[in-house]
């Protein structure tokens, strides 16, 4: 039986945004505005969904892998390749700078 595909990306959280975005990606890390505090796990759990929603995947394909308490985070996603994640992030904010990697 061939295994699911996965990948990680790391992110960057700016907790306390107006609105959910993505802000762009520099230096191998995707920059996201999460409109959750920083509290009891809000902003993971914004997070999750923002990015369920980015990548067109139950949130319960996506796991925080490192980062819990901190701003930059490890994201683990289920049933993407890199390449797929990275063609979905581009495609939610075509005008800003893109990834190609």
């Amino acid at each position: 039986m061939p295994e699911k595909s996965s990948t990680r990306i790391t992110v960057r959280v700016q907790p306390n945004a107006k609105q959910n975005e993505l802000m762009g990606f520099k230096n191998g890390v995707w920059q996201v505005r999460i409109a959750a505090p920083p509290v009891k796990g809000k902003a993971n759990h914004e997070l999750i969904k923002f990015l369920s929603t980015v990548c067109g995947v139950s949130k319960s394909n996506l796991a925080i892998e490192k980062g819990t308490t901190g701003k930059t985070k490890v994201i683990s996603i289920a049933g993407l390749t890199q390449n797929q994640v990275i063609g979905l992030i581009n495609q939610s904010f075509p005008d800003k700078a893109t990834a190609k990697d």
